[in-house]
C-alpha cells in the first residue's frame, strides 16, 4: 500500500512547485482547484512522511536490538516495539486518509428546517433545532447567515433557510438531513402529556454559477409584498420574490429582504443548490435515493434522531447512538453525535474497501 503512494508524493511536489508558478497565480480558477487538491493532500503526504521516518527507526532498533547485549538491549528493544507501534498507527491513519473524499467536502451548506408534524409544537421545536445549529456553528467558527424565515404565531419557525459557511461545515452538516423528532410536553398542553411532534432539516451543498447552468428563459419570476407570522403585512412594496424552475418544478421564495433585486439573488442562491443536489443524485443513484429520504414525509415513525425530554435522552437511529446531555445538544455541543456518525462513514467505507 505505502509503495503505490508514491505517485501522491510526486503529485504532490508538482503541485507545490506548481503553486508558486506565476501563470497559475494569475488564473483565480486554476489556483483554487490547485490549491484545494494540495490542502487535501497534505496529511495524507505528512503521514507517509512520518510513516517512512518510523520505519527506518525500527529497522534500526532491530539492529541494535541483535548487536547489544544488557541494558543497552532493553532500550533498544523498548525503542523497536514504540517504532513498530507507530508503523501500525500510521497505516491505519494512511488507510483512513486514502478513503474516497466526499466531492462537496469544503463547500458551503444551505441548510432548511420546517416544522412538520405537531402543529405550533412542531414550528417551536423547528426554532429549537435553528438555535442548536447556530450554538454549533457558533462553537466550529462557522458563519451562519440567515436567508429567509417565516416565524409561527407562538414564536416558533414555520421554516427557516440558512447558509453555513466553513471548511468543515459539509462533513459534518450532512448527516443532519431528514426528520427530527422530539417528544416533551409543549406550553400549548394544559394537562401536563407528552406529544411527539417533528420538524424536517434538508441540507444541500452551495452551489457556484459555474456548477449549474441557469437559463433565464427556463425561469419564472413572480414578485408580491412580503407578509409575517398570521398573514400580516411586514413590507409595503413588493420585494418578496418567488421563482419557480419550469424544467423540474422548483419553487423558491425569499422575503426577508426590503430589496426585491437581493430578495431575487437569495432564491436564485437557493435554487442553483436544488439544481444542483438533482445533478448529482443523477449522477449517483444511490446518493439519490439518500437524499430523497432527507425529508420524507415528516412523520412521527419516520426519523433520523429522537430527542427526548423526559429521559434527558438523543438517540440517532441511524446508528443506534444514544446520549443523555440533551440539554447540551441542543444548545449546540453535537460533537460527539457527528463524530459516532463519521467514524460510522469511515468504517463503512473501510469495509467496502476490504470487500
Amino acid at each position: 500500500m505505502i509503495d503505490r503512494l508514491a505517485t501522491v508524493e510526486d503529485e504532490y511536489a508538482v503541485l507545490e512547485t506548481g503553486l508558486g508558478d506565476p501563470e497559475v497565480l494569475a488564473d483565480p480558477a486554476r489556483l483554487r482547484s490547485m490549491s484545494k487538491r494540495y490542502k487535501d493532500l497534505t496529511p495524507l503526504v505528512e503521514a507517509l512522511r512520518e510513516h517512512r521516518s518510523r520505519t527506518a527507526d525500527a529497522e534500526t532498533a532491530r539492529e541494535l536490538v541483535n548487536a547489544s547485549a544488557g541494558d543497552d538491549r532493553e532500550l533498544w528493544r523498548a525503542e523497536l516495539t514504540e517504532a513498530e507501534a507507530d508503523v501500525a498507527r500510521l497505516e491505519d491513519t494512511i488507510r483512513t486518509l486514502m478513503l474516497p473524499t466526499d466531492p462537496n467536502d469544503g463547500r458551503a451548506v444551505i441548510l432548511e428546517i420546517r416544522g412538520a408534524e405537531g402543529g405550533e409544537e412542531a414550528n417551536l421545536f423547528a426554532r429549537d433545532l435553528y438555535e442548536m445549529y447556530r450554538g454549533w456553528a457558533s462553537t466550529k467558527g462557522w458563519k451562519l447567515e440567515v436567508l429567509s424565515h417565516v416565524d409561527s404565531d407562538l414564536g416558533g419557525l414555520n421554516q427557516i433557510t440558512c447558509v453555513v459557511r466553513g471548511d468543515t461545515a459539509w462533513s459534518h452538516l450532512k448527516f443532519e438531513g431528514g426528520p427530527h423528532r422530539v417528544q416533551r410536553v409543549p406550553v400549548t398542553e394544559s394537562q401536563g402529556r407528552i406529544h411527539t411532534s417533528s420538524a424536517t432539516v434538508t441540507v444541500l451543498p452551495e452551489a457556484d454559477e459555474i456548477d449549474v447552468d441557469l437559463d433565464e428563459r427556463d425561469l419564472d419570476i413572480d414578485v408580491y409584498r412580503s407578509s409575517g407570522a398570521g398573514g400580516q403585512s411586514v413590507n409595503t412594496t413588493d420585494s418578496a420574490v418567488r421563482i419557480t424552475h419550469r424544467p423540474t418544478g422548483l419553487v423558491v421564495t425569499m422575503q426577508d429582504e426590503r430589496s426585491q433585486l437581493q430578495n431575487r439573488a437569495r432564491a436564485l442562491q437557493v435554487l442553483r443548490a436544488r439544481l444542483l443536489q438533482l445533478k448529482q443524485d443523477e449522477l449517483d443513484a444511490s446518493t439519490s435515493a439518500e437524499r430523497r429520504a432527507q425529508v420524507g414525509g415528516g412523520g412521527r415513525s419516520e426519523k433520523i434522531r429522537t430527542y427526548n425530554f423526559k429521559e434527558n435522552r438523543v438517540t440517532d437511529h441511524r446508528i443506534g447512538f444514544t446520549i443523555y446531555r440533551l440539554a447540551d445538544v441542543l444548545a449546540g455541543d453535537l460533537d460527539d453525535v457527528v463524530e459516532a456518525l463519521l467514524a460510522d462513514e469511515r468504517a463503512r467505507q473501510l469495509a467496502d474497501g476490504e470487500g
